[in-house]
């Protein structure tokens, strides 16, 4: 079931109603409803991959238990293995078994054995990623005493099948979430209206920025070879809006729905194109997934700590597994990789941790230096953006050696201007609203009541006037 759907529309009022009327605000009943709302939600899109999401739930919930109950350091260690190998188990067979495969092939091919096998026709679990990874965190905690495990069932499974980030996050940790299930909740009048806003703002990324950049960039990579080089940037450009239109959209409806029934989410993104550096960038962009192979990987590899040798293996180790957490795909890989490149001088010149707060913190305007910066780590994060949508790596290369031809210096062959106004205003009011958890959180907050409602209904009415060609959240491939 799509955010942006009909079928969406009509759900989340009846659960609504549903949570806060009938269950008369009892624990139980809302935490039951969650559970059967969400089994709903994700049945819709295919229910028999429901069996998937309950045996991680009862595997992790068991293992959680015994856990806390076993003193033994080799069967506690054995316990969390056992989850570890069954949940990443269920992960690299539905998602990279096909990879693998034909890469073991090509190997063996090169060295000219014939080696044959068969790929398999298998259809990828939506949000597989997301509730495996919240899963593990769950299980890691509980093994690190960091956590008490649940001895509730129910209250576990709302937990790991939460709908609003079910399928495609924020991950989050057992740490933050869970305990909300514990938690009476009552209905919140200002939590619940900046929660619709924060719905209404996510729409608007997703329907009005994402799906018209998509229209463009999707005919230039896929005619990429017909275009000039300044085309292909323009194409690189509006890639890089719709992902983040896209995924922060995703990630603000759900955290906005979430704060509808009295949750909480972490924030997930925090207008990382505002950046001044790559690591500022990767501090700001799909936070609950970079925090968490920061803290389950990272980290236990040792982190900054140590020589320089171990700096850099651990930088390239956590960045191509990230690329590879998005896809069996060398693209993803070669995306990871080159971030690890830009990131590693910062690391190595401790520099990596300079820019920590907003940019033009105290002014309207940025400075020369941080627009410079910014502009630089932007174009940086663009080409290799151009990785992570490409096809293959030949298509790639051959996209990026023709955006720097002789042709860049040529006006675009494709570009419509109404996208590229909504982009520059969609930008202004991102950069108004930098402060904030979301851009319209409290941008008009010295206003008036009619002002910022008159604000709300010319964002519902660009909605409607100038929504896009529908198109899938892009996260939800992985």
């Amino acid at each position: 079931m799509l955010f942006n759907s009909i079928d969406f529309a009509i759900f989340l009022p009846i659960v609504f109603i549903l949570y806060w009327f009938i269950t008369d605000e009892n624990l139980k009943a809302q935490n039951f409803l969650i559970v059967i709302s969400s089994y709903l939600f994700y049945g819709m899109w295919d229910w028999r991959f429901l069996s998937l999401i309950l045996f991680s739930t009862i595997i992790d919930f068991s293992i959680g238990l015994s856990l806390s109950k076993q003193k033994n350091a080799q069967k506690r260690k054995i316990l969390l293995w056992t989850s570890i190998l069954v949940n990443l188990g269920f992960l690299g067979f539905f998602k990279y078994y096909n990879f693998f495969l034909d890469n073991f092939i090509s190997t063996f091919s090169f060295f000219g054995a014939d080696i044959k096998g068969n790929s398999l026709n298998i259809i990828l679990p939506v949000g597989i990623s997301f509730y495996t990874f919240q899963t593990l965190s769950y299980t890691i905690d509980v093994y690190k005493r960091k956590l008490e495990p649940t001895n509730n069932f129910i209250t576990f499974a709302a937990f790991v099948s939460f709908f609003p980030q079910l399928v495609a996050g924020p991950i989050e940790r057992a740490t933050n979430l869970l305990p909300q299930f514990y938690r009476k909740r009552t209905f919140n009048y200002t939590k619940a209206v900046d929660g619709v806003r924060q719905i209404l703002w996510g729409l608007f990324k997703k329907v009005v920025i994402a799906d018209n950049c998509a229209t463009s960039a999707n005919d230039i990579f896929a005619n990429y070879s017909d275009y000039s080089g300044s085309t292909l940037l323009l194409g690189a450009f509006l890639f890089a809006f719709q992902i983040y239109g896209d995924f922060s959209g995703y990630s603000d409806i759900a955290i906005g729905t979430s704060r509808l029934f009295g949750f909480n989410l972490k924030q997930n993104f925090a207008f990382p194109y505002f950046s001044r550096d790559i690591a500022e960038f990767w501090r700001r962009w799909h936070i609950s997934l970079s925090t968490w192979f920061r803290d389950y990987l990272y980290i236990p590899l040792g982190g900054s700590r140590g020589s320089i040798w171990v700096k850099i293996r651990n930088t390239f180790i956590i960045f191509i597994v990230s690329g590879f957490w998005h896809g069996a795909n060398w693209t993803f890989i070669v995306w990871g990789f080159l971030n690890a490149l830009y990131f590693l001088p910062l690391l190595l010149l401790k520099k990596n941790r300079l820019n920590t707060n907003i940019v033009a913190e105290n002014s309207v305007l940025p400075s020369l230096k941080e627009f410079v910066n910014t502009f630089i780590t932007f174009l940086l994060t663009v080409l290799a953006w151009v990785y992570f949508r490409s096809d293959n790596i030949f298509m790639a290369n051959s996209y990026i050696m023709k955006i720097f031809s002789k042709s860049l210096f040529t006006i675009p062959d494709r570009y419509s201007v109404s996208t590229i106004v909504l982009i520059l205003v969609f930008i202004c009011i991102e950069w108004l609203g930098r402060r904030s958890k979301f851009a319209i959180e409290s941008i008009l907050s010295k206003y008036s009541i009619l002002v910022r409602w008159a604000f709300y209904i010319l964002i519902i009415i660009t909605i409607i006037s100038f929504s896009g060609e529908k198109q899938e959240f892009i996260y939800f491939k992985f």
